[in-house]
């Protein structure tokens, strides 16, 4: 990765990355640009100078019009034809960009040396478009440098609770309508509610939106797959890209796009073939906060009666025919085995078959006799 710490406004400026946030607010460049200035809080200065220096550039650069460049290019015809010698049409246009690209430079340099030797005043009196709109919010870095796992709290009372080797860039205090975080690593998120107030986490090239619940998401650097796991709660994950991000931030028209996962679904994303896949977990948990015990003792219970059992109790979609197994019933005490291994068992009962697609448990059956 490069090193951008010893670079000078001048030379930050000039970077092409840089240069497409500013200028063009990319929002995948804005993105690198706002956790890169999280975690290198000292050089903010340095962020508000060169993003100064290119606004004042383009602004000057925007008063070149075509006559200008019509004069150049006969000034470096007649040149050419003065000197005897005749250069193709591509090698004149590369001159001509060469001329320009070595007048942004010099521009650059005088308009560096000139916003340098401004007052301070005068330096904090630009237009509203000057880079305080650019500048993204401060955030704080913690990196779990430890070989267990430590909690962080955020200002709005959500818990994140951090793995080795792991990252966190997140806001001193949530004051937009959104909670934004960026992870990389692997984290589990217990999310405070707040209606009106979506919770984002940004891994990799991930979003995760929610409102209040608590889920997984594991996105190590330098790995191409994303993997959210939901245990509680309902989330909307979908990729990252020019279409559901506005400003470097999520637009709400990213959410119609996303997959929606419940509890004990997850969802992998490979950023290879931009490819998302929902499954279940590998062992589902019985979801919490319920009044009821649940007994999975079944005498004579109609097929029907068990798969709801199981689904309320999972909150996992079963699907199944109904008439084709209305002649199906159960006797048996599944308390103790996990699910899987319980539809296993009622399956191999009922002489069926069982598969899980798109976060779903699909039962087979040509019914009982």
């Amino acid at each position: 990765m490069a090193d951008y710490r010893n670079l000078s406004p001048e030379e930050l400026a000039a970077n092409e990355s840089f240069r497409r946030w500013i200028l063009f607010d990319s929002p995948q460049d804005r993105l690198f640009w706002k956790e890169w200035s999280a975690v290198n809080p000292d050089r903010s200065k340095v962020i508000e100078s060169a993003a100064r220096l290119l606004e004042l550039t383009e602004g000057a650069f925007n008063q070149i019009g075509d006559e200008e460049i019509g004069h150049e290019l006969e000034r470096l015809s007649v040149a050419l034809e003065s000197s005897g010698r005749e250069l193709p049409v591509r090698s004149r246009f590369r001159i001509v960009k060469w001329y320009f690209a070595a007048a942004a430079t010099f521009l650059l340099c005088v308009l560096g040396w000139w916003f340098y030797a401004q007052p301070e005043a005068d330096k904090n009196s630009g237009s509203p478009s000057a880079p305080v709109a650019h500048q993204p919010p401060a955030l704080e870095r913690k990196i779990n440098g430890t070989a267990k796992a430590e909690v962080v709290y955020l200002s709005d009372g959500s818990a994140v609770t951090l793995q080795p080797g792991s990252r966190l860039s997140y806001p001193s205090a949530f004051t937009g309508q959104k909670r934004e975080v960026f992870l990389t690593g692997e984290a589990f998120f217990d999310v405070v509610k707040k209606p009106g107030h979506p919770f984002i986490v940004y891994a990799g090239t991930l979003a995760t939106k929610v409102l209040g619940t608590s889920f997984r998401v594991r996105a190590l650097e330098n790995d191409r797959q994303v993997t959210v796991v939901v245990k509680t709660g309902k989330v909307s994950v979908f990729p990252i890209s020019a279409e559901g991000l506005k400003n470097g931030h999520l637009d709400d028209t990213g959410l119609k796009e996303g997959m929606i996962l419940t509890p004990n679904q997850k969802i992998v994303y490979n950023s290879g073939d931009s490819r998302l896949t929902r499954s279940l977990v590998e062992i589902p948990e019985m979801l919490t906060g319920t009044a009821t015990v649940r007994s999975f003792n079944f005498r004579a219970t109609p097929a029907r009666e068990v798969f709801a059992a199981l689904s309320e109790a999972y909150g996992v979609d079963i699907i199944f025919d109904q008439e084709a197994m209305r002649s199906c019933y159960l006797t048996a005490a599944l308390d103790h085995e996990p699910l899987f291994e319980k539809i296993d068992l009622i399956c191999k009962t009922f002489g069926a078959e069982f598969e899980q697609m798109d976060g779903t448990i699909i039962i087979s059956s040509r019914g009982c006799h």
